[in-house]
């Protein structure tokens, strides 16, 4: 009984928290505006449900991150939607794989991550707000690093022709992405994870 009422609890938790992945996907507060760049949210629900609910719903969530991803690059295709969904594929159904793997896979990691990241920090007894802020930041540098990562090595030439460049320059320009997006996107994580999981946390609204 307490077996399936545990089971109950944590499927509404994750279907709660796969809402606001939603509603972050498919509204501007998914982003938040940075002088110099936009930053994006989407991922921090996939965080927060990592380590209130475990790697196993992270994954769930970074999944549902990854669906709508590849949804929005199929309806409302960008230039470099080719790598985030299958359907734009240049190359077939090799480039489809990878496209799903792109959007879907690398964002499943986000959760993952996160999960058995904050496990590992609260084992070792790091101060709770640090261990917070800690997984918010690498949670989302998983989530740029293994985009920009992944595209560099299985879209590198697609990327360049995108883009109109050498596929030589390819690496620095993703390096550019990671360094002037990914940083800032994920001291945003860090602030925003410690602050939400830690008042969360203190209410038992979930269960770790």
């Amino acid at each position: 009984m307490n077996t399936k009422k545990h089971d109950t609890r944590f499927l509404v938790s994750v279907g709660l928290m796969a809402a606001i992945v939603i509603v972050l996907a498919n509204t501007p507060l998914g982003m938040i505006q940075l002088p110099i760049v936009k930053a994006t949210t989407v991922h921090i629900p996939v965080i927060i449900g990592a380590i209130l609910l475990g790697p196993e719903a992270g994954a769930i969530l970074g999944g549902v991150f990854g669906v709508c991803s590849l949804i929005s690059n199929t309806m409302a295709p960008t230039l470099l939607s080719f790598a985030f969904s299958p359907f734009m594929s240049t190359t077939g159904i090799s480039g489809a794989v990878k496209a799903i793997w792109v959007s879907v896979g690398c964002r499943i990691l986000i959760g993952v991550a996160a999960g058995w990241l904050w496990r590992l920090l609260k084992k070792i007894k790091l101060n709770q707000i640090v261990a917070l802020a800690v997984t918010g930041f690498i949670g989302s540098m998983v989530n740029t690093v293994a985009v920009m990562g992944s595209i560099y090595l299985l879209f590198a030439k697609q990327y360049a022709e995108a883009k109109e460049v050498a596929v030589t320059a390819v690496w620095g320009l993703v390096m550019g992405t990671v360094t002037a997006s990914g940083i800032p996107e994920a001291i945003a994580a860090a602030v925003i994870v410690a602050v939400v999981a830690k008042v969360l946390l203190k209410s038992r609204l979930v269960r770790e």
